[in-house]
């Protein structure tokens, strides 16, 4: 990139432009970890009947299976140098993949909305202008960093993962002195249900970056290898989720009354008060800019992604990109407002209701490009609908559809709760469903399909057919 403001959006990234390496995946996703979200995630097990100690062992259950997921995606940058959802158009068609390009989305929308909630707390208490206005102001700033790009995604990341760690390691000190942690672990009875919510909690959370981590690796010179990127990204994601998560669900232990509905101003007072206190609220705001800018950026990418299906765009002028932007901000910042007073509840329900999506699109994006078609696409193919993939490709649509479908007699919401679920004691497994049968379904009838199989040519640039570097 010439500048600072990144120009490219969805179009692939040269190999003249391509810089960094793959730790650099770890940094960025151990800040978007380390944050109060993460720390929610985590103390909603214990809010919903699971003891500490089942609850810790769930967590990294799910981060671990549903990390790895995540993990698989990222590298999958490097080597075709092109936004995460963008590919799913050799799955599904160029315009095709607007189906669950508009459940993404949603999702971008939805995570913005919930983390400028809490940033929004901490915002206001910090500037003091109150709760409102901390969201509007936070939403902004996430906007116009946004808009900036890969750079400084990617330096915030690393800030926020030095500055956080070393709040998460104060807070947790200052947890132990309040409790003793001996005492929140002794309650060793298992209830599988409760504690499978809480390897469902973590998994979901992990497979919700499904959709953008391409995005973040690939700028990485094409030669990275792709088994470095996934551990790198593993690691990251995994110890910063975890690490939150720990902290949430000891904290809802140790005092469920005082934390939960008052999570920032549990967090804040449990570190001090005057200077401490205003540090505190700036690790918050900080902590979610970061993972806030990754939704914005995510859903500017899918939205441009979905219209250039249509359109055959691949390139934006600075005045499109901002538009988009704005247009999620605007999106997200409006569903805060709105949903700022029933934020818990409607939180871990939206976590949930995510996976019934993601996991299906995870499943047949990953069959498809490790074992369908070797890691390799045509790239231009990628933005011709009357090339290779189509314009729709009905079977994997279908196989998507029957993907959500299948999850559905297992799926355990407030809003909605399956057939199944009562049989396996309240047990939530639905999102192990939206793995397993779209990603059998999906290689049974794409492994027949010539179109697909065949495998291009050699790749001679970035623009012919990519993913031979390892």
């Amino acid at each position: 990139m010439a500048g600072v403001v990144e120009r490219r959006s969805i179009d692939v990234v040269p190999d003249d432009e391509r810089h960094g390496s793959a730790v650099s995946q770890f940094t960025l996703w151990l800040g978007a970890n380390l944050q109060i979200t993460a720390v929610i995630t985590g103390a909603l097990a214990v809010v919903f009947g699971a003891n500490a100690f089942w609850s810790l062992i769930g967590l990294l259950l799910g981060n671990l299976l549903g990390g790895a997921v995540m993990a698989l995606h990222s590298a999958q940058g490097p080597r075709l140098g092109l936004p995460q959802m963008i590919t799913s158009r050799a799955q599904f068609g160029v315009r095709g993949a607007v189906v669950p390009l508009a459940l993404v989305i949603v999702m971008y929308i939805g995570f913005f909305a919930s983390g400028s909630v809490l940033a929004g707390q901490a915002v206001g208490e910090l500037t003091h202008l109150g709760e409102t206005p901390g969201i509007v102001l936070f939403a902004a700033v996430t906007a116009v960093a946004a808009a900036v790009g890969y750079r400084l995604i990617h330096t915030l990341g690393k800030i926020a993962g030095l500055v956080c760690a070393l709040a998460f390691v104060y807070l947790g000190i200052r947890l132990l002195q309040r409790t003793d942690l001996g005492t929140l672990l002794a309650d060793h009875r298992f209830a599988l249900p409760v504690s499978l919510l809480a390897v469902s909690l973590s998994a979901s959370w992990q497979l919700a970056f499904g959709p953008y981590v391409a995005d973040y690796s690939r700028y990485l010179p094409r030669h990275t290898s792709a088994r470095a990127t996934f551990w790198w990204t593993l690691s990251g994601s995994v110890l910063g989720s975890q690490w939150s998560m720990t902290f949430g669900a000891l904290a809802a232990a140790a005092a469920p009354a005082s934390f939960v509905g008052h999570e920032v101003s549990y967090i804040v007072g449990l570190g001090g008060a005057g200077l401490i206190a205003s540090l505190l609220y700036f690790v918050i705001a900080l902590g979610k800019l970061t993972i806030n800018i990754l939704n914005t950026y995510g859903g500017f990418m899918s939205l441009v992604t979905s219209v250039s299906g249509f359109r055959g765009q691949r390139t934006l002028t600075p005045r499109g990109r901002s538009a988009y932007i704005a247009g999620i901000m605007v999106a997200g910042t409006t569903v805060a407002l709105l949903g700022k007073d029933s934020f818990l509840t409607s939180f871990k329900d939206f976590l949930l209701f995510l996976l019934t999506f993601f996991t299906p699109w995870s499943a047949i994006n990953l069959v498809d490009y490790y074992l369908i078609s070797k890691e390799r696409y045509d790239i231009p193919a990628l933005s011709d609908p009357a090339g290779r993939y189509g314009a729709w490709n009905v079977r994997a649509l279908t196989v998507y559809v029957l993907g959500v479908l299948a999850q559905l007699p297992f799926l355990a919401t407030h809003f909605y709760t399956g057939p199944l679920v009562a049989p396996l004691g309240g047990a939530d497994v639905s999102w192990l469903v939206g793995l397993a049968v779209p990603a059998v379904l999906y290689w049974l009838t794409a492994r027949r399909d010539t179109a697909r199989t065949a495998q291009p040519a050699a790749p001679q640039d970035h623009q012919s057919a990519a993913g031979s570097g390892g």
